[in-house]
């Protein structure tokens, strides 16, 4: 897959199969976009291109309020659409000047003029244009105008549920790790670098590592014990590990943390980056009466842990 960051270092390519979006996720509705844009490539003896912005529109245009919590960082956005078999991945600078495009300028100026494209796949209900103004039915009259086909994908089903990144995000917020993971088609992943914490961790006989997440845009899934795989800087090997994340509530009331214990494993990692792929929860945080039963339990989360590996081994094998 060939990566431009900004839509004028792509060089045209004429008959091209183009689609557009933020692409939060590249869930399972995404993903059949994405399948159906390599199908029709590949029937036209043509090329694939994707074409998505950053920062995402809302960080732009409502810098103070927008709320925004993604299900990927840009990097984990770029993996994910790489294994998609995309062929071009265009990641334009969103910006305000940019907003102001017209529905018939962006059109004309940049899925014509700019990528060369032959057809426009676009989700269910997509909208585009200075404040989303364009429609499905005003891009149809567009591309009768300017010569290229639009094919819409109807909302993806499962289970008669319309997958949606807002429906994804809504799951992890609640602690529904195993919907959330259903509809994006893999472990949703948290990604960041290995920060100093207070070490109470190695007290108890744990010794955690504390992730620090570098977007704080990214979504962070509810409080509670999780069963993990990590990969480290450097390596493709997936170690199995228990993540923890909440305030600690037996200490006292603190900040937030990302705790990762790995299971067999002693290594000085600090400052190495690492990626989280969250497997299954466990439970939910508990305020322990005293460090005993907090430890008795951690005890208890790592049989439950080693009796995961075991099941996962055995489906597997």
């Amino acid at each position: 897959m060939k990566i431009y960051r900004s839509i004028d270092d792509f060089k045209k390519l004429n008959g091209v199969i183009v689609s557009i979006g933020t692409f939060d996720g590249v869930h399972l509705g995404h993903q059949k976009i994405l399948k159906r844009i390599a199908e029709i490539a590949s029937k036209e003896n043509s090329e694939s291109v994707l074409l998505t912005f950053f920062p995402h529109p809302r960080m732009v245009l409502h810098p103070d309020d927008h709320g925004l919590q993604l299900l990927n960082t840009l990097d984990e956005k770029i993996m994910l659409l790489e294994k998609a078999g995309i062929d071009h991945l265009i990641i334009h600078p969103f910006s305000k000047e940019f907003s102001r495009n017209t529905s018939t300028e962006f059109v004309r100026d940049y899925l014509v003029n700019k990528i060369g494209t032959k057809v426009l796949v676009i989700g269910y209900d997509h909208h585009f244009g200075r404040n989303r103004q364009g429609s499905l039915e005003e891009l149809k009259e567009l591309a009768s105008v300017y010569d290229f086909m639009v094919e819409e994908i109807p909302a993806q089903e499962v289970d008669d549920i319309a997958v949606s990144s807002t429906k994804i995000r809504k799951a992890l917020l609640e602690g529904n790790l195993e919907q959330a993971n259903t509809f994006l088609t893999y472990p949703y992943m948290l990604t960041g670098s290995i920060a100093k914490g207070h070490s109470r961790g190695k007290k108890l006989g744990f010794p955690t590592a504390n992730l620090k997440l570098e977007e704080n845009y990214k979504l962070i899934p509810a409080s509670g014990i999780y069963f993990v795989e990590v990969t480290l800087e450097g390596s493709n090997d997936k170690l199995p590990a228990l993540l923890s994340i909440g305030h600690n509530p037996t200490f006292g009331n603190n900040p937030l943390t990302i705790e990762v214990y790995i299971l067999d494993f002693d290594r000085d990692i600090y400052g190495m980056k690492m990626q989280v792929e969250m497997i299954e929860k466990l439970r939910n945080e508990i305020k322990f009466e005293n460090e005993a039963q907090l430890i008795s339990q951690m005890k208890a989360d790592e049989v439950s842990a080693r009796e995961l590996i075991k099941r996962r081994r055995n489906v597997n094998a």
